[in-house]
């Protein structure tokens, strides 16, 4: 058992995550000034001692100031380092930058690298992080990552809220077929796979369907939905196959650009993400959005890592 005690830091935008954890927890957010100058610089301090205590930020990273948010992390995990923290854990749901874990043309930058490299420079001791985009990314690291799925929460949901027994598991893509396979076999369901052929980077040009979704419910599976269009694109080609309805279920809810007006436009009955990624204002504009709350999954990593126990049986299961 720690002899220290849990400190919870957040920026001052999008603390509603960090503030359903620290409820869960039953420990206060510590109190914290983050000032911006004129210039948009930035200042940060914490109104209290941190010394020899293990410290948890907490950060909401979706689409729009992503860089002004990365950098405000940074700077928190400084100022707690400096501050004589005994460690300092970053828990960065939906990772920046995941998506540029690889060198894909010539002369371009591997980002996921640098902000590795820039997380433990500033004093990161430990990250915990949820579905990354490729699992590689830890290996970039320094330190210890603790990458948490949201399939648990996924499952529970479907459970709770669908009529999984008449659905199927749709992987967008090649690339998501492990994940769509994983989650079938948890609901015992069939899964199916639709093929894309881009034209464009978030451009589709042809879907094809492989697998047979008449008259069922599909649910299509991913890491993260960005402008939607895929996923509208998808539902389209799984009810001109006879599918009754069609669901979205995705871990990263990043919505940006057209992406609300696509959901409304599309043939999707409902986009549920969990909220690794604030989009509140969002949901107000869009009666097909739905939310999974990951709180208890962070708050219960937080309590295991801060006791020193295993993370692990919450790669599988809900926290009760």
């Amino acid at each position: 058992m720690a002899t220290n005690s849990i400190k919870l830091l957040a920026p001052d935008v999008h603390r509603g995550l960090a503030e359903l954890v620290s409820k869960r927890l039953g420990v206060q957010l510590t109190d914290t000034v983050l000032k911006r100058d004129p210039t948009g610089e930035v200042s940060f301090s914490i109104g209290e001692s941190v010394r020899d205590q293990d410290i948890f930020i907490i950060t909401q990273i979706g689409s729009g100031i992503v860089n002004d948010r990365v950098l405000e992390l940074l700077i928190m995990i400084n100022a707690s380092k400096t501050a004589s923290a005994r460690r300092v854990t970053a828990i960065i749901p939906n990772f920046p930058y995941a998506r540029q874990d690889r060198k894909d043309k010539s002369r371009a930058p591997i980002t996921a690298k640098l902000m590795a490299d820039m997380l433990t420079t500033a004093g990161c001791d430990h990250v915990i992080t949820m579905d990354l985009h490729a699992s590689q990314i830890q290996g970039f690291f320094d330190v210890p990552v603790d990458n948490l799925y949201a399939e648990p929460s996924v499952v529970r949901y479907i459970k709770e809220n669908v009529n999984y027994k008449e659905s199927i598991i749709i992987s967008p893509d090649a690339g998501g077929a492990k994940r769509a396979a994983t989650l079938a076999d948890r609901l015992d369901l069939n899964f199916a796979l639709i093929h894309k052929e881009r034209a464009r980077a978030n451009e589709v040009s042809r879907m094809v369907l492989v697998g047979d979704v008449t008259d069922k419910i599909c649910i299509i599976v991913d890491d993260m939905a960005d402008t939607c269009g895929t996923l509208a694109k998808a539902a389209e080609i799984l009810l001109e196959n006879q599918a009754k309805s069609v669901i979205a279920i995705v871990t990263h809810g990043v919505l940006s650009g057209k992406a609300i007006q696509n959901i409304n436009n599309s043939k999707l009955d409902r986009v549920v993400c969990t909220n690794t990624v604030p989009f509140e204002e969002k949901m107000k504009d869009c009666p097909k959005l739905d939310v999974i709350d990951i709180s208890s999954v962070l708050a219960e990593s937080i309590r295991r890592l801060h006791n020193g126990e295993s993370i692990s049986y919450l790669f599988k299961h809900y926290p009760l």
